[in-house]
């Protein structure tokens, strides 16, 4: 159907982390529609003279009778609006009353509709003249963004969250009428969880990628339930100063049935996971082990190519596992954050939504690193699930990872494909479930989408509000997003979420410190889960 385009402790280190990070948002608001410049592309249909007569004053702009609704230059010469003004098109400018308006250039069409200005650009694009400034907007007569499951056939067009039409003519799909990547023998287009997905007449469906090409999926629309149990987790250290019964109980006493703690092959933290492992063995909880590796050799300098990087980490998870399966743990991750070391990607605060964001020349350190921790664990304990770890909205490093492919573009390259997405989502990165695409953009529904692409269940291993927040605030947010993450659990395939963490040292971040209930944090955790069954 289609073919493609081509050593601080953690908490320190996160809180320095998010410090770096700017907000995740952005405005579709627009000064112009061009550069404010007096050069401008020949594209309406009025002539100059029509723009500066009949010359338009003050009087006779507050009496004139408005156009009627739908009035549009061409075929009309002139727009009067609701407040008497004339507006007219010359040589591709809008002018009000004689004067241009906001610089802007390469306009095809004035429309006047529902009482409102709006322009065309040439390149199909619409803005809406609000408070003296063009705003970016769907063309007004076909209505806004299209509803949530609009599929063609069944309407005649879709529109997406960025105002663009979408059709499909001849089993061939069109953006503002132009085509969309090689597609052909398209018997559906649907708009879902903010994408667009296409399936082929043979029924395999694709979805239209951040990278702007066709990538293969499955029907996002089929609901999948990850196992149930493990939903509720926190996340924990293994320098914390409580026995693992404490820990145990802790947990218990939260409700929690998963709890998510780092390790690395040095014997201190690997004894601290061991120990951890047979008190959860016991207690019938689920201990998930981060494994701490990455791209640095142990003098902090990176590995000089893939393969060292491969066999290295592989080495590294095999004596990890082989320490821990005994005692019943079956669930790894792979790597915390790898995708937002420096090394890897180009600025700290990208979003990381597009492959480009990403450094070429150390892309295939991580590469090696990721796919040797899952072959380490795997050869010891092949049944074992393992997780690769992103952020923000990391689906151009999934994506690419997923399909082995470069942040050059290239392709080809070594594909590293995991068991379970695991994904960290702090209030600054913004709702997962309708996350801007690149830091600021429209949002789209992250989870849908992973589970459309990989197929494996989705885990939230960090979550949490941002670490100023006040501890009625945190507690509110612990109420809104596990409510909201709890009713797409059996559609998502949502398998856990992960809060960060149990103790932070501090106020920051903790549900407790040095033992004691955080609250209003720790109570509206315990009620919720309490009130909500993992089931």
């Amino acid at each position: 159907m289609m073919q493609r385009s081509k050593s601080e402790s953690s908490v320190t280190k996160r809180r320095k982390f998010l410090r770096r990070l700017t907000a995740l948002s952005g405005s579709y608001i627009l000064t112009a529609c061009g550069d404010g410049g007096g050069s401008a592309s020949s594209a309406g249909s009025a002539s100059t003279a029509s723009v500066l007569s009949p010359a338009v004053t003050a009087a006779n702009a507050v009496v004139a009778a408005a156009s009627v609704n739908s009035t549009a230059i061409p075929p009309a010469t002139s727009i009067t609006d609701t407040t008497g003004a004339v507006w007219t098109l010359a040589h591709g400018s809008t002018y009000r009353n004689g004067i241009m308006v906001g610089g802007a250039y390469n306009v095809t069409l004035i429309l006047f509709y529902g009482n409102s200005i709006y322009c065309e650009l040439g390149t199909s694009q619409f803005y809406n003249f609000v408070n003296s400034a063009w705003v970016a907007c769907s063309d007004p007569r076909l209505g806004g963004t299209s509803i949530d499951g609009t599929s063609i056939p069944g309407a005649t067009y879709i529109i997406d969250k960025n105002w663009a039409v979408w059709t499909v003519v001849g089993g061939v799909i069109y953006c503002n009428g132009a085509t969309v990547g090689d597609t052909y023998n398209v018997s559906l287009l649907l708009w879902y969880g903010g994408m667009l997905y296409a399936c082929a007449s043979g029924g395999n469906f694709w979805v239209y990628s951040n990278a702007k090409v066709w990538v293969s999926c499955n029907d996002p629309r089929i609901p999948e339930a990850a196992v149930a149990g493990t939903f509720y987790g926190m996340n924990g250290h293994s320098d914390y100063a409580y026995t693992p019964a404490q820990i145990v109980s802790c947990l218990q006493t939260l409700g929690c049935t998963t709890y998510r703690m780092g390790c690395t092959t040095n014997p201190v933290q690997l004894n601290a996971t061991i120990a951890m492992a047979k008190a959860f063995q016991v207690a019938g909880l689920t201990l998930f082990v981060l494994i701490e590796q990455g791209m640095y050799d142990v003098n902090g300098n990176l590995y000089t190519s893939e393969s060292v990087a491969y066999a290295q980490n592989q080495a590294s998870a095999a004596i990890i596992a082989n320490a821990l399966m005994q005692y019943g743990v079956t669930m790894y991750e792979c790597g915390n954050e790898l995708t937002r070391d420096p090394g890897i990607i180009v600025n700290t605060t990208y979003a990381g939504a597009n492959i480009v964001d990403f450094k070429n020349a150390n892309w295939p350190l991580m590469r090696g690193a990721m796919g040797g921790m899952i072959a380490g664990v795997k050869s010891v304990q092949p049944n074992a699930k393992c997780g690769i770890n992103f952020c923000a909205t990391d689906v151009g490093a999934s994506d690419a990872l997923w399909d082995g492919i470069q942040p050059d573009g290239t392709t080809g390259h070594a594909k590293v494909r995991w068991d379970l997405t695991t994904w960290h989502n702090y209030e600054i990165y913004g709702n997962i479930l309708d996350i801007g695409t690149d830091g600021s953009g429209p949002g789209f529904d992250l989870i849908t989408y992973c589970k459309a692409r990989y197929g494996v269940p989705f885990l939230i291993t960090e979550w949490n509000a941002s670490p100023q927040q006040t501890e009625a605030y945190r507690a509110t947010y612990i109420t809104s997003t596990m409510g909201a993450l709890y009713q797409v659990r059996k559609t998502h395939y949502l398998q856990s979420i992960m809060y960060y963490v149990l103790d932070s040292g501090d106020d920051s971040y903790g549900i407790v410190l040095n033992g004691i209930p955080i609250d209003p944090p720790f109570s509206t955790f315990q009620s919720f889960v309490a009130a909500h069954s993992d089931t």
